[in-house]
């Protein structure tokens, strides 16, 4: 290799001409001219692009490679151009839409969504109890995304446990209609909510129905007919009102009408005909999906066609599995699963995202092209967006250079490097404590969670915040799995906070954690840890000061007292409110304007010093200033306080 970078080299010099592309990096260009690449930079010092932004493979536009080429002194001729090979599309595709005759019955997909607080957890959690008739201690363990509820009359119905709605309305953007049917859970004694409101947007807009769920109808204050009024503003419109949206009442916490639920859904989907073909290559979307210790990548997927069965070969996103077990929601090792049912697949190379679409292809080596074109669709793409934002940056540099040469026309060329290097002094030799003083009023965090679904519902609601004005907020990093020494590194290089999601943080990262000063908060519940990073980010605006007056006078008479040879005002005072006390700070107000700030150097009553004045009291009061008063002018006594601001940027809940 070494040898023939050498000849490259020679052969170059040896014409004295260079072989230019359109295109090229600045390694290439340094090797076409058997120059390094600093030799590069120098070349470029006398063009308008702004080095910081350059790297060895940045891309050099013609003009700047001739001139480049033409200031070492050599010339350029064309390089002949290879034609780029087009790249055969090897991408999976999804099958045709089957023959109605081969479709078979499934069960419904049903999502829960309301506003926060509601009950939709307990919800959950109470369908479930349904199911696992002896309970093991603490619950269900396993947060898989999705289970199934078998029915006395043996209907099944699977229940995804999205969080939130973030993730739901994600998934709808990325096409997948995963849900058949929305349970919108209201409280009866709060009625409609913003997040309610949201919950029946998302639902119009991906086009399912709905069946209100009125829970906590066991606490006196509830007053579910209010709760189906409300609704009708918002073009729900229940059956007892001639609409075709059932409305059952429920207590989640005591497990009342849950069944009468269940048997609603079930009656809502028969209408519905929701059918799958079970047949053929297999298709699905991937609900959850997280790394496990024991098990690797896992991800939860609900089956929308065909039959998955072990040793199928399937692609999500950029990677591919080989099934190597699957699992229900209980952790039972299943065989096969069909359309509608909700099942844990392990044998992922890497974890892809939740939303993603599942395929099924014919091999392994299939898998591979499949994978290598997606990453190769996406490198182009981001080439091209790069490419972008470089010539935006770069034209935006051009015009401040033009701006900057216009100014600096008449000075010479020695004037002219002085006030650049003035310009630029400060950033170059700020210490490194200076330069975090900077960042004062900057939170930089690290967001870990338990499954690629919450990270993403956390990120989407972070994505809405808008003071970065009054704080910047920066998300220095994300990820799946419990916190990491790689985090409390980040952390501390960064001076961020670390917010974990159902994740963990054993003992010695948490030691570590606190020898080197960082914050890891860990949470469960995403709008208890949205409100603590509002917290965080208050502790980061500077104090607000704000006055408290403490009492009030006004001038009735002045005279002055000589003291040595200077004349000093004096101001013959009643207190109107509060009291006057020598200590705090005082202001002179004179119809309607400050015009004086500051302390005063004595307060009379009579002949003698106080410290303080009282309501109804007169005085005798000079300033720390030379000010002439008059008859009618107001004298406040205030304190200053400081007070915490709060942000005002508003996540919606």
């Amino acid at each position: 290799m070494q040898e023939t970078k050498k000849k490259k080299k020679k052969i170059a010099l040896a014409k004295g001409e260079v072989a230019v592309r359109q295109k090229m990096t600045i390694e290439e260009l340094a090797r076409a001219m058997g120059k390094d690449v600093d030799h590069i930079y120098e070349a470029l010092l006398y063009t308008d692009i702004d080095l910081d932004s350059l790297e060895p493979d940045s891309i050099l536009y013609e003009d700047h490679i001739k001139l480049i080429v033409k200031k070492s002194g050599m010339k350029y001729k064309s390089a002949k151009l290879k034609e780029e090979k087009e790249r055969e599309n090897t991408d999976a595709v999804k099958r045709p839409p089957a023959d109605p005759a081969v479709l078979t019955p499934r069960p419904p997909v049903v999502t829960i969504l309301g506003h926060v607080d509601h009950g939709k957890t307990t919800l959950l959690d109470s369908l479930r109890k349904t199911q696992v008739a002896s309970m093991e201690a603490g619950g269900i363990t396993q947060h898989i995304g999705a289970f199934l509820v078998h029915l006395p009359s043996g209907e099944k119905i699977t229940f995804l446990d999205t969080p939130g709605h973030a993730a739901f309305s994600a998934m709808r953007a990325r096409g997948t209609h995963v849900t058949d049917i929305v349970i919108l859970v209201v409280a009866a004694e709060d009625g409609v909510m913003q997040q309610t409101i949201e919950s029946i947007q998302h639902a119009k807009n991906a086009g399912v129905p709905l069946i209100l769920a009125i829970n906590k109808c066991d606490k006196p204050e509830a007053d579910p007919e209010r709760v189906k009024k409300e609704l009708l503003a918002h073009d729900v419109v229940c059956e007892e009102f001639g609409g075709d949206v059932q409305a059952v009442n429920i207590s989640a916490l005591k497990g009342e009408n849950l069944m009468v639920l269940a048997e609603a859904t079930v009656a809502l989907a028969e209408m519905l005909e929701l059918k799958a073909d079970s047949t053929g290559l297999v298709e699905g979307t991937v609900i959850e999906s997280r790394k496990d210790k024991g098990k690797g990548p896992v991800t939860t997927a609900i089956i929308q066609r065909g039959t998955l069965r072990k040793g199928c070969v399937l692609v999500a996103g950029k990677t591919w599995a080989k099934v190597r077990f699957m699992f229900d929601e209980n952790g039972k090792a299943v065989d096969a699963a069909s359309p509608g049912i909700p099942v844990e697949i392990m044998g992922w190379k890497e974890v892809p995202s939740a939303g993603d679409e599942i395929l099924e292809v014919e091999s392994e080596q299939r898998a591979h092209e499949v994978v290598a074109w997606r990453t190769y669709v996406e490198q182009q793409e981001r080439m091209k967006r790069d490419v972008e934002v470089i010539e935006a940056k770069q034209k935006e540099h051009r015009m401040d250079y033009e701006k900057k040469q216009q100014k600096l026309a008449h000075l010479t060329w020695r004037q002219r490097k002085a006030v650049l290097y003035k310009a630029n002094k400060h950033v170059m030799f700020s210490k490194p404590k200076e330069r975090t003083e900077m960042d004062k009023n900057m939170l930089s965090v690290i967001v870990k969670g338990d499954v690629d679904g919450s990270v993403e519902a956390i990120l989407n609601i972070l994505d809405s915040y808008d003071a970065d004005s009054e704080c910047k907020l920066d998300i220095i990093h994300f990820g799946m799995g419990d916190i990491s020494e790689t985090d409390i590194n980040l952390a501390e290089a960064f001076n961020g906070v670390i917010f974990g999601f159902s994740v963990k943080a054993n003992e010695s990262i948490k030691q570590l954690a606190a020898k080197k000063g960082i914050k890891i908060k860990l949470h469960n519940i995403i709008y208890k840890l949205i409100e603590d990073l509002k917290d965080e980010l208050n502790s980061r605006l500077p104090p607000s000061v704000v006055e408290n007056t403490v009492g009030e006078a006004s001038v009735l008479d002045i005279f002055s007292v000589t003291v040595g040879k200077n004349k000093i005002p004096v101001a013959g005072c009643r207190v109107q409110k509060g009291l006057l006390d020598k200590k705090m700070k005082f202001k002179l107000i004179r119809k309607g304007d400050v015009i004086w700030r500051g302390s005063l150097s004595s307060l009379k009553h009579h002949k003698d010093d106080v410290q303080v004045i009282k309501m109804g009291m007169d005085c005798g009061l000079s300033l720390d200033k030379y000010i002439e008063f008059n008859i009618g002018d107001e004298i406040t006594c205030y304190e200053e306080k400081e007070v915490q601001q709060t942000t005002s940027w508003d996540p919606g809940f």
